[in-house]
């Protein structure tokens, strides 16, 4: 299973990252979305799931949770904004994967099995900071992600 993930739009969904998207079997967006449009589009492309963030406000952003916890294929993924805000233990809580935005670095690190993924930002770019998403591949109950820089 592919699952595409994006985060920090700020209300910019670029071409280019709907074309990295394509073909994915869900999408995640980690928060920071911007504009409410930005899920309508993501949501023509496959089963979204989304959390806000810290600029998400106004009555179309006060439905969508500030975190999620998911079972895909057989693993545990917690979504969070802000990793160094998350109120969890991974690794107690048996989960396989946090994905994380806010800080529009890129980074992809394993830290006591668990897979720690931020896409980094698909939005404005922000000080020299790449333009990037992420992929993240479950195969035979295993996570492999991968960072595609966008433009």
């Amino acid at each position: 299973m592919r699952i595409g993930i994006i985060s920090d739009t700020h209300g910019l969904l670029r071409p280019e990252a709907l074309a990295a998207l394509q073909g994915c079997e869900r999408i995640i967006h980690a928060g920071d979305i911007g504009k409410p449009e930005v899920l309508d589009r993501l949501r023509e492309l496959g089963p979204l799931d989304a959390i806000r963030g810290n600029v998400d406000s106004g009555d179309w952003a006060t439905a969508i949770p500030e975190t999620l916890d998911l079972r895909i294929d057989g693993l545990r993924i917690h979504v969070t904004h802000d990793v160094k805000t998350m109120q969890i233990d991974p690794v107690a809580e048996g989960v396989a994967v946090v994905i994380a935005g806010h800080s529009h670095q890129p980074k992809i690190e394993q830290v006591n099995d668990v897979l720690y993924l931020n896409p980094g930002s698909a939005g404005r770019r922000r000080f020299k900071l790449p333009i990037s998403l992420a992929l993240l591949d479950i195969e035979d109950g295993q996570p492999r992600a991968q960072l595609v820089t966008l433009g």
